[in-house]
């Protein structure tokens, strides 16, 4: 049957295969989360319901789709997020009503044109998790979410999971009804028939509403200008064959660190490396500007090439290298390294030794949090793109970048002088965040732990179950008469609650717990770490937590952190 510009999706579904082609992104839509924001899959079922409440004479709309169409399949341009999920809910929604009665004729015919025609699938996603998307919808096959190779595999599964729970208590007459409303719902379509057209197309929807990422988007560039320029058409084929490789091996990187890294981040990071500057901001405009080049499918091949290296390097720093190097874990704990990371993979490009890439992390780990404590204005990209652009040019020596940054911590005046030892002092003085507090509670933990030991292995960050700020002293005074923690007076409420001598590293429970009990109850419970156990030390005769013993601890803290940064 042809295809029509209006129809209903069953005849849609029904005409032919319908795919997603490789140069477009991957399953999107998100399921609910804990926060009460919505999300495209429950409002995507949301308004079925509240279509189907409105006892409509008019069918439900599901929007305009855009195709290619081959000999024999459609490839779907746009309105593949839509036709993923129509999939997904039709499944889910099948399989309920087998487990109440057998399907009758009229459903099995649902089935066979718009689920699967004999041992395929009727829509297939993209290529990388179009197993996933099988054995899920085909075969019914239970998943276990640790064991999916991407983010986009994940959320079909999440969204097949949230639908058969949603439709777990719905009545026999309210799936027929729904059956019939998704069936019967009408859409239109438009056709292209030349595959650089419909690269072309793809890029220009998604530039509208809700936009792909810009790995996606430079994804599509890539194949359009594959398919524009490479006349050859042997060589086209390799080109988009090296493509699909590359890029399926970048999304398995993705997630294997758990996706700790963003694919944009990564793809700005790589044009800062290519281009050897810390300065590269506009990496779609970068690209564009490549690909308009005499020597752009040479560029197309070698930029793929280093930004796949990228992914993979990154994913070895982020997952197997930060479990077993201390400096690495301290320095991804720490988070917001876009300054560092270039730096990063031009250290893995170079194949530097363990030892230098740990050095590097403490390096920059001490300055980004200075650069953080300090609050400073001073711009680091300036101070360290010259050191950048020559770094790992032909060794791995790192003794350059370790040199500036020593500078830069030092320098007294001038235009270096922003991140030296009196700014950190006069910082580490003042009002410091929680999540900055906790980093430092934390350093201080490991040197208290450390301290004195032979072979001492440091504590890592994860190792602490939910960890939280504790103010030692509660910033509400208690209600007891006689709680431990000295006079409430104006100064010891504006400058020793919130300084670092009434912080404390707690778990959660354990904060949760003592809360505002007076403090000898609260020092009883004290021993679960160093830094808890060392509390007693700072104690007077009077056995009270007031501003002396807080002085004490603040100036034993600082002098700790100010060697460790």
């Amino acid at each position: 049957m042809p295809l029509q510009s209006s129809l209903n999706i069953q005849r849609l579904l029904a005409d032919k295969q319908i795919v997603v082609p490789d140069y477009q992104r991957a399953y999107a839509w998100d399921i609910p989360s804990d926060s009460s924001r919505s999300s495209q899959v429950d409002v995507f079922l949301a308004d079925l319901e509240r279509h189907q409440l409105s006892h409509s004479r008019s069918p439900y709309y599901f929007g305009h789709f855009l195709f290619e169409r081959t000999a024999e399949k459609l490839h779907i341009i746009d309105g593949q997020q839509r036709l993923t999920t129509i999939t997904l809910f039709l499944q889910a929604l099948i399989c309920r009503l087998r487990t109440l009665r057998a399907l009758n004729e009229e459903e099995e015919s649902c089935v066979r044109d718009m689920i699967r025609c004999g041992h395929l699938l009727r829509f297939q996603t993209i290529d990388y998790d179009r197993q996933v998307m099988n054995d899920v919808v085909f075969d019914g096959v239970k998943i276990d979410y640790s064991a999916l190779e991407t983010k986009s595999a994940l959320r079909i599964l999440r969204a097949f999971d949230y639908f058969t729970q949603q439709l777990r208590d719905k009545p026999l007459a309210w799936l027929v009804r729904m059956l019939a409303v998704v069936a019967q719902a009408r859409c239109t379509a438009h056709l292209v028939h030349d595959k650089a057209e419909a690269i072309q197309m793809f890029i220009f929807q998604n530039n509208r509403g809700k936009r792909p990422s810009n790995l996606e988007v430079t994804k599509a560039q890539f194949m359009y200008a594959v398919h524009l320029r490479a006349e050859d058409p042997h060589l086209r084929e390799r080109l988009i064959e090296d493509l699909n490789a590359r890029f399926g091996r970048i999304y398995k990187a993705i997630a294997s660190t758990g996706y700790r890294i963003d694919e944009d981040d990564v793809l700005l990071y790589t044009l800062r490396v290519q281009h050897n500057s810390l300065w590269e901001s506009a990496p779609l405009e970068s690209i564009e500007q490549a690909l308009s080049s005499d020597d752009a499918l040479d560029f197309i091949q070698r930029f793929v090439k280093l930004l796949e290296a990228s992914f993979v390097y990154l994913s070895a720093f982020f997952g197997r290298d930060e479990k077993e190097h201390f400096a690495i874990h301290s320095l991804v704990c720490l988070g917001s390294l876009a300054i560092a990371l270039p730096f990063i993979i031009k250290a893995y490009r170079q194949v530097m030794p363990m030892e230098n890439i740990n050095a590097l992390c403490s390096a920059f780990e001490g300055l980004l949090l200075r650069h953080r404590l300090i609050g400073s204005r001073a711009d680091l990209t300036s101070r360290l793109n010259d050191v950048f652009a020559t770094f790992c040019e032909s060794d791995a020596d790192i003794q350059p970048l370790l040199d500036r940054i020593a500078h830069l911590k030092s320098a007294q005046k001038g235009w270096w002088a922003f991140w030296n030892d009196a700014k950190l002092e006069e910082a580490l003085e003042g009002d410091i965040s929680h999540a900055s507090a906790r980093h430092l509670l934390w350093k201080y933990e490991v040197h208290l732990e450390g301290e004195g030991q032979q072979g001492y292995h440091p504590r890592r960050f994860d190792r602490i179950e939910r960890p939280e700020l504790e103010h030692i002293a509660p910033r509400s005074e208690p209600s007891c008469d006689v709680h431990g923690y000295g006079e409430y007076s104006e100064d010891f409420r504006s400058l020793y609650l919130n300084c670092l001598g009434n912080y404390l590293l707690l778990s959660k429970s354990h904060n949760c717990a003592v809360g505002n009990i007076p403090f000898a109850r609260k020092l009883a419970t004290y021993n679960h770490s160093a830094q808890q156990r060392e509390i007693q030390s700072f104690l007077g005769e009077d056995g009270v937590w007031g501003m002396d013993a807080i002085d004490k601890r603040h100036e034993r803290m600082v002098g700790v952190l100010m060697q460790q940064l």
